[in-house]
């Protein structure tokens, strides 16, 4: 059962200094799906973010969340490739720095649900990588456990950290069925966590590669991530 929201973007052109990165584009997200976005750095990915969140004006077009311009729609919950955490906040005050009105429950079972029982006063320094990732998660679902966006949340984290890290990405996903828009530069990411992959390229962006991937994502062994992973690799070969 879907518990997200429906995303649909139409951007008729959006330009910095006459550099135009969207002319024409279309991207549907699905209520309850996630998505990756791949492409080559600087093709439009986190921009493509910017205006699903509702934070980027300087375009035409329509973007909507649940059928309302995302501008006005509820704030996105927002993970960073850093965790952008407060080193003088614990993982309380962490969370509430972004949502003020959480009560006490509801921000300890955040915590519970990203995998930091125990932690709940520990401080930005007294955590791994990985642990300020989880942490930066569970501030996303304090602000909004509907919609997700992630920039390159894996980036700089060494392989097994990354890979612990996704897996709990991945349970609460499967537990809460949020809309999720991903981007990366590793297709393992998307095989790992996405129901489909969307390809950019070129300039302006356009889809070169849309792909529905097999299977439910919490549910895929490591033989079918890399099977995915090979598929994605080849169809972001198309970028030319």
């Amino acid at each position: 059962m879907a518990h997200g929201p429906e995303v649909t973007a139409a951007i008729n052109r959006l330009a910095f200094q006459g550099d135009v990165l969207f002319d024409r584009f279309q991207m549907a997200v699905p209520a309850g799906q996630v998505v990756a976005l791949l492409g080559r750095s600087g093709v439009g990915k986190t921009t493509l973010l910017r205006v699903i969140a509702g934070a980027e004006a300087g375009f035409d077009g329509d973007v909507r969340i649940a059928g309302v311009p995302a501008a006005s729609a509820p704030i996105p919950g927002f993970v960073f490739q850093d965790a952008r955490l407060l080193p003088w906040c614990d993982a309380v005050g962490n969370i509430r720095a972004v949502a003020p009105r959480i009560d006490d429950a509801r921000c300890l079972a955040l915590i519970d649900a990203v995998g930091l029982t125990g932690f709940a006063r520990a401080f930005p320094h007294q955590m791994s990588g990985g642990m300020q990732r989880r942490l930066g998660l569970a501030r996303a679902l304090a602000v909004n456990s509907g919609l997700f966006l992630l920039d390159e949340p894996f980036a700089s984290l060494d392989r097994d950290t990354a890979s612990e890290v996704t897996d709990q990405v991945r349970r609460v996903f499967a537990t809460s069925r949020p809309t999720v828009v991903l981007v990366s530069h590793d297709a393992a990411d998307a095989a790992r966590l996405a129901h489909r992959a969307v390809v950019l390229a070129g300039r302006p962006a356009r889809i070169v590669a849309d792909v529905d991937l097999p299977g439910d994502p919490a549910e895929r062994s490591l033989a079918e991530i890399a099977e995915i992973t090979a598929t994605l690799v080849s169809a972001q070969a198309r970028d030319i």
